[in-house]
Parts: structure tokens; sequence; C-alpha cells
């Protein structure tokens, strides 16, 4: 019996070490597969980028690019999140998905002819599909922009997103959920698979059900995927990124196994209740929408035990992560993650709802979580498999400005909105006009359409990192070798 508890501790303190990080052979890796997906990660990051570039401009000027039905500031704007949520952040996942989870399982992922699938049908039949058709916004209802936050793409769309998510599950469960490698099950294991069950049936419940349903009912179903969008499937992605490569960079293990999988569980459990907070004072039943509130509440202690965990685990780290970049993305990811989510909990009670609800505060936040939570972690986790990705190119210096031009410009944008929106909130509670808030708010849209240069120029210097500086000639990576099975002797597997 103690064996099989310090197994199930596999990677945190008082358990064993990580095979992947003390030198054990891993699992053959489909390295193309893995760069065809940050590929195409980083050339949507792009596009969805200027798509936010440019609403943000058509806010201080209305007629930029005016005229023609896809350059309106709605379809622009659908086509930024869902860029954004799918293309950007949806590939990103997959690329690491194809990195992490030989090393975690043991065993090569389930086919890679399923993956080149998995990699059209994501990218066309979903990501450009998508953008097409929100551009073009046709009037049958299977072919149109669907209403709906954070999942507008049409229900034509929709259904490949399901079959993508079915064969991702099909293809990173399997060799992680077969049978546990002689370390156990490690932390990133858990999120990875959960991440995997539940987004495959929460996107259907809140994407395609609301348009099956009217009024209200409606509405509260739709706030399942615009919540869960973020919790089910980005947040566990992401600290699946953050408890890879933390351990790895460090060569230290997770400070508590105990307080990984207290976190895990109340993500799962707690995370599906949050998003009817988004219709606070509406028609929706108050019973629900307090439900909401407090499931809101309880997240922003479950974000204080995950990052907790995650900071003491970097205890007296402090001069590594300062020079190790992939580590002080992710870092700083991570707390970033706790500035939004305890943001949220308090944003999501009724006085709070009252007074910044509808205003540019929330804009802010949703910036925080994207942006700073879970594009910061991503590059990182980015950053680090392409540092140790035999025959990737890495550039330290690019790498580096990059990380401090994203920060710098996600910095202005979020004081600009969130003092914006203390602004409106005031003017529209004093029962001022509602020009007067239009008015003042000129100068921070400014402001907030200016900060898109850093972030667009640190992108940019992202991408020239992984086609620049030294190439990796060692075996610290995965080499593209038939999915046999067959075990690779490899010196560095992190």
């Amino acid at each position: 019996m103690a064996e099989v508890i310090e197994k199930n501790k596999a990677g945190h303190e008082g358990g064993t070490a990580l095979s992947f990080i003390t030198g054990a052979p891993v699992a053959s890796v489909e390295t193309n597969l893995m760069r065809a997906h940050a590929y195409a990660a980083l050339f949507c990051l792009i596009i969805a980028a200027l798509f936010g570039t440019a609403i943000a401009i058509k806010l201080v000027q209305p007629e930029f690019l005016s005229g023609h039905v896809e350059t309106t500031w709605g379809s622009m704007r659908a086509n930024h999140t869902q860029g954004i949520l799918f293309g950007w952040l949806g590939n990103a996942f997959i690329a690491f998905l194809y990195f992490a989870v030989p090393r975690l399982a043991g065993r090569p992922v389930m086919s890679r002819a399923l993956g080149w699938l998995l990699f059209a049908l994501w990218n066309a039949g979903v990501v450009l599909l998508g953008w097409t058709l929100v551009t073009i916004n046709l009037p049958d209802t299977f072919w149109a922009i669907k209403p709906l936050e954070w999942t507008e793409f049409p229900l034509a769309v929709n259904l490949v997103t399901e079959l993508c998510l079915g064969l991702m599950a099909w293809q990173f469960i399997p060799p992680l959920a077969r049978k546990p490698n002689d370390d156990g099950m490690y932390v990133s294991s858990w999120y990875i698979i959960g991440g995997l069950t539940f987004t495959l049936f929460a996107f259907p419940v809140g994407s395609l059900v609301p348009q099956l349903v009217p009024g209200a009912i409606g509405a509260a179903f739709s706030g399942l995927w615009i919540h869960d969008s973020i919790g089910l499937f980005v947040t566990p992605f992401a600290l699946a990124i953050a408890f890879y490569v933390i351990p790895v960079r460090t060569k230290l293990p997770i400070y508590s196994h105990f307080l990984s999988m207290l976190g895990f569980w109340l993500l799962f459990f707690v995370y599906p209740l949050n998003g009817i907070h988004h219709y606070v004072y509406s028609s929706i039943p108050m019973d629900t929408q307090r439900a909401a509130i407090a499931a809101s509440i309880i997240m922003g202690f479950d974000v204080i035990l995950v990052v907790f965990n995650l900071l003491m685990s970097l205890r007296r780290q402090g001069a590594l992560v300062s020079r190790d970049i992939p580590l002080r993305f992710v870092w700083t990811g991570v707390v970033m993650y706790l500035v939004v989510s305890l943001q949220g909990s308090l944003q999501a009670i009724m006085p709070m709802q009252r007074y910044i609800h509808f205003t540019d505060w929330v804009i802010g936040h949703s910036h925080l979580a994207m942006l700073g939570f879970a594009t910061f972690v991503t590059l990182g986790g980015i950053a680090h498999i392409w540092e140790r990705s035999l025959g990737s190119r890495y550039h330290r210096g690019y790498m580096n400005l990059a990380y401090w031009l994203i920060l710098s410009g996600l910095m202005i944008m979020l004081v600009d909105l969130t003092v914006a929106g203390l602004v409106q909130g005031q003017l529209w509670n004093s029962g001022a006009p509602w020009m007067d808030s239009v008015r003042i708010s000129h100068g921070y849209w400014l402001v907030r359409a200016a900060s898109a240069a850093p972030i667009l120029a640190g992108f940019a210097l992202f991408i020239a990192g992984m086609f620049t500086g030294i190439s990796n000639r060692n075996t610290s990576g995965s080499q593209p070798l038939p999915n046999t099975g067959a075990q690779l002797p490899q010196t560095n597997h992190g």
C-alpha cells in the first residue's frame, strides 16, 4: 500500500521522481505534428490579434474599414475571440500535447494518421471555415454567425469542432489512461484528461443547446460555455503546461500532491456553475444566479490553492525565473491567473456587478485572462518544447524582448481599460447622459488601440525567435520516428 501511495504522488515532494525528468527513455514523439500545430497556432495568433487591433481602432475611428459587411465591428470581434480560442490556444495546446503526452504516458499517441486528420479538420474545418463564414455572414441559420458569446462560429462549424474534440480525446486520453507508467499518473496528465473529457461534453451544451431552447433558458445554457470555454478548456491545458514546465525547468518536484488533487477536483466540480454570473440581474431565476455567484467565490479560493502550490514549487528560484525565459513566461501567467481569478470572484458579487457590468472593466478582465494568463503560460510552453526539440532554432534574445513587449502592452491595456470601466460605471450610476460616457471613453480607447503595437511586436519577435538563433543539435528533444511505441534513448526528457 505504501508503494501505491508513493507512486500516486509522482512528481511531488515526498513522491517518486518523474521519468521524463530523471532520464528514463520516452516513447516516440510526433515532432512533425507538434511543429505543424505550433506554426498554425502562431499564424492564427497574429491574424486574431490583427482582428482585435482593427476593432480597437474602430472604437476611436468608426469609419476605419467601413462600408463592408466583412469589416463590421461585430464580425471582426467574433473572428478575434474565436481565432484566439480555437486558432491560437487550441493549436498551441495540441502542439504541447504531442510533446508532453508521450513523456507523461510512457507511450506514443494513438495514431499519426489521426493526427494529420485532426490537424486538417481543426485548421480548415474550424478556424478557416469559421473565419470565412463569419466574414461573409450567410443568412441561413446553419451557416450564419451565432449571437452567443465565445461561440460565435456558425452551427456548421460547431459540428466540426465537436468532431475534433472527440478526435483529440481519442488521440491523447488512451495513452495516458490505459495504464499509468512506472511513475504513476502525474498531475499534468489529470488536467489533460479532465480538459479533453469535460470540453467534449460542455461545448455542445453551451454552444448548440441554446439554439434549440428559447429565452432565459437558452441564455442559462449559453452561460455554461461562456465560462466553460475558459474553465474547462483553456484553464486545464494551461495548468497542465505550468505543472509540466515548472518541475522540468527547476529540476525540483511540485510542492504538494494534496493541493494538486484538491485544485483539480474543485476546478471541474465548481467551474461549470460560474457562467450564469454573466446574467446577474437578468430574468434567470435568482437561485441560479446566486449559485453562480457562490461558485465564483469558491473558485477564487481554488485558484489561491493552485497558485500557492505552483509558486511554492518555485521558492528560492527567483534567480532562475529571471533568466529562464520559458519559465518566466509561465511564472508570469501563473501570477496573472491569481489576479484575474480574484478579480472575477469580486466582480461576480452583485454590488460590484451593478457598478461595472457592460463597462470596459470587463474587457480588461477578459484580456487579463486570455492574454495575461492563458497566452503567457502557453507561450512559455511553446518556447519550452521548441528549445528542447531536435533541429529547432531558438533565439534567446528575441524571446526575452518578446516577453517584455507583450507584458508592457498588456499592462498598458489592463490599467487603461480598468480605469475606463470605473469612470464609465461612475457616470452611468450618476444618471449622466449616455453620450458623456462615450466622449470621456474616447481617450481611453485611443490608449487601448495604441497598446496593440508592443503586443503585436512581441508576437512577431517570439515567432522570429523560433526561426533564428542556434539550432538544437543534441538529443534533448524528440525525433519524428515511426509511431510504434518503441523507446528512444534520450538524455534530457523535459
